[in-house]
């Protein structure tokens, strides 16, 4: 793995596969890490000849932590956003959106399919809609448009993401809560195994631990707002992947995203909920790859 600067903060990322293969950008979820893409979803893109590249976003894993000062509350920021008023938040979307395009700057590649998931999904979209000539394409999974209509996880799953370890500066307690948040909104249809979900939180967690960055992270995105507007701007062929067991994101926010994008086309996924299970992955890279080859 490797550091760049972009964007005015440092950025740690890992490259895979053949430098001159045509780039898939990974853009992960909130709170997670480069290494929540896992190595054998990246290794069969590498198969299917392309390079990948996954990294860290601002406040998660190994890229620059952000000192926010004075946090603003979320229930302010919830009420901002659906008032229209500018948000105080540490930093936006579209910084997030601005860093995987300094990301792609300081590694001379002047356009690349990009892939975001849940969060990652949303940084994508606003990429896609501002930088329209780096974007060859463009793949939203398990994320929305912002639209508060269909935007309403599961109360169990909210309680789940939004809860806190019992003991918040444990990192012991921080496995415990993850592998509660994962039973929670995991894909019913494929079924992870425990052990192995164990060690890869155990894994990530010993690699980086930084509860206060999925806060601002969390912030970013309900300072966002509604993007319906926005994804009308998109000109890069879309994918929209989405489970019909979805309990966080539900399937009417991805079917709503799909709805916005100009051509986008929206693929179902019977059973996903919203992580990547083993199962899961075989799925989407071949959704992926023949979406990127087209």
């Amino acid at each position: 793995m490797s550091r760049v600067s972009a964007n005015g903060i440092q950025l740690e990322y890992e490259s895979l596969g053949d430098p001159a293969a045509p780039v898939i950008l990974l853009i992960m979820g909130l709170g997670m890490q480069l290494v929540s893409w896992p190595d054998p979803f990246c290794e069969a893109l590498v198969a299917r000849g392309f390079r990948v590249i996954r990294f860290d976003n601002r406040d998660s894993g190994l890229s620059t932590h952000i000192a926010a000062r004075k946090r603003p509350g979320l229930l302010r920021t919830i009420v901002g956003s659906a008032l229209g008023l500018p948000p105080r938040v540490p930093y936006t979307l579209e910084d997030m959106a601005d860093d995987s395009v300094g990301l792609l700057d300081a590694l001379g590649i002047a356009q690349a399919h990009i892939v975001g998931a849940s969060m990652g999904g949303m940084i994508a979209q606003l990429l896609a809609a501002r930088q329209p000539q780096r974007v060859l394409s463009l793949t939203s999974i398990m994320s929305s448009s912002g639209n508060p209509r269909y935007a309403r996880p599961k109360l169990r799953a909210l309680r789940a993401v939004l809860g806190r370890p019992a003991e918040p500066g444990n990192p012991e307690s921080g496995v415990e809560h993850l592998i509660h948040v994962f039973s929670v909104i995991g894909s019913p249809g494929f079924p992870s195994d425990r052990d192995r979900l164990r060690q890869q939180i155990i894994a990530g967690i010993g690699r980086a631990y930084h509860p206060a960055g999925t806060t601002n992270q969390l912030l970013a995105v309900i300072a966002n707002g509604d993007r319906r507007r926005v994804l009308k701007q998109i000109s890069a062929p879309t994918l929209v992947l989405h489970g019909d067991a979805d309990p966080l994101v539900p399937l009417a926010a991805g079917r709503d995203t799909a709805r916005h994008i100009p051509g986008a086309r929206l693929q179902v996924v019977a059973g996903m909920g919203h992580d990547l299970a083993p199962g899961v992955q075989v799925i989407l890279v071949e959704a992926i790859a023949r979406h990127c080859s087209a």
